[in-house]
């Protein structure tokens, strides 16, 4: 059945506060625009009134902390027919969107509204963090409603629950008391219910492309550890100490191009891998044009050796050790210069390619060969 939901004032003695039909239902889309959170779950609008490949328009088009996007489509006067065909012919749309036609859409919602920051530094404003690689690897579908009549709840529950379509009603309901106006919100599924947001079939195009060069490497400084000014001054880049850390590094291809950054600090510099990875014991480094032994430079930090692995196992011996790979420096900055800018990519791998093209233009343009000091 419809719900229904009521609001009381209680000063001495409950009264009832008024339910009033909403002036404009279609002053909720301006109201949402306006503070996403009066939905009750963080998203970032990405567009409104945003065209389709079939001529209709998306009331409102958002992205969550992980990237999957929300479609929010307002009933206004429509049949439940029309209003819940409408929202399926637009999963139909917004499955196939790539991700760079998600970054397209927010462009153009950023340009028209006058936003200067980019879909990475909002996202990373809205979230607390950098973006996914993957955008767009599922969906949700809303109905956003001042109320509903009994078909198009069956219709929607239907749906949901007995085809796992990732549809759901919001509720809002418009209240008047002494002169101020008032907003409740309801579901009409709990999360428990409604189904899990759909991951469309083809799921590469959603990635940012990889260009096949550029990889992002963490170079984490520890106490009686690596240290940056090591890598710096002999040129390399280092990790190890169990599988997680060694193997990532190790991935690391000659002439890759290397963002390197220090976890808490920021991006320090930009090289490229000159040779394949060694263990410290055995690294040789390019110093003053003459290949020198690692183990045998004036180094600062200190780099785990071969360490038998405690629980007997040889094969995992190898992954216990500090890692070396020689790295031709485009530029470098001390680690109190770090770079770092609200959207820029972070990991915790030690190694892995670098997708975020936000990053790599930043990142290039402040520490490529031209800007050498």
């Amino acid at each position: 059945m419809p719900l229904e939901f009521g609001l009381w004032r209680v000063d001495d003695r409950p009264v009832r506060v008024a339910t009033r039909q909403m002036p404009l239902e279609s002053r909720l889309e301006g109201l949402i625009e306006a503070d996403p959170g009066i939905l009750g779950r963080p998203l970032l609008i990405i567009g409104r009134q945003v065209p389709t490949d079939h001529g209709k328009f998306v009331d409102l088009l958002c992205v969550d902390a992980d990237a999957a996007l929300h479609v929010l489509e307002l009933k206004r006067d429509r049949t439940p027919r029309e209003v819940v065909a409408q929202l399926l012919d637009y999963g139909s749309w917004v499955q196939d969107l790539t991700n760079d036609q998600v970054r397209d859409i927010y462009a153009t919602y950023a340009g028209r509204r006058g936003i200067t920051e980019g879909f990475d530094e909002a996202f990373a404003s809205r979230f607390g963090g950098s973006p996914p690689d993957a955008l767009n690897s599922s969906h949700a579908l809303t109905v956003v409603a001042s109320e509903i009549d009994a078909a198009t709840e069956r219709i929607v529950t239907y749906l949901a629950t007995g085809y796992q379509v990732p549809v759901n009603v919001l509720f809002f309901r418009y209240f008047e008391d002494e002169g101020r106006s008032y907003l409740a919100r309801t579901w009409l599924m709990d999360d428990a219910e409604a189904a899990a947001p759909a991951a469309p079939a083809r799921a590469r195009s959603k990635q940012e492309p990889w260009n096949g060069t550029d990889w992002y490497v963490s170079f984490g400084e520890e106490p009686g550890g690596r240290n940056w000014d090591d890598a710096r001054q002999y040129g390399f880049v280092s990790a190890g100490g169990g599988t997680w850390f060694s193997r990532t590094i190790r991935t690391l291809p000659v002439g890759a191009r290397v963002f390197t950054h220090i976890p808490k600090a920021g991006y320090v510099g930009v090289g490229t891998v000159t040779g394949e990875a060694q263990p410290f014991e055995d690294a040789v480094l390019t110093v003053n044009d003459e290949p020198k032994k690692m183990a045998g430079l004036p180094l600062k930090g200190t780099y785990r050796p071969h360490l038998p692995d405690p629980d007997g196992h040889p094969e995992a011996d190898e992954d216990r050790r500090e890692w070396i790979v020689p790295v031709a420096w485009d530029r470098t900055v001390p680690r109190d210069h770090a770079l770092w800018h609200t959207g820029f990519f972070a990991n915790q791998n030690s190694a892995c390619k670098l997708r975020a093209r936000f990053t790599i233009d930043e990142v290039s343009r402040r520490f490529g060969p031209e800007d050498d000091a």
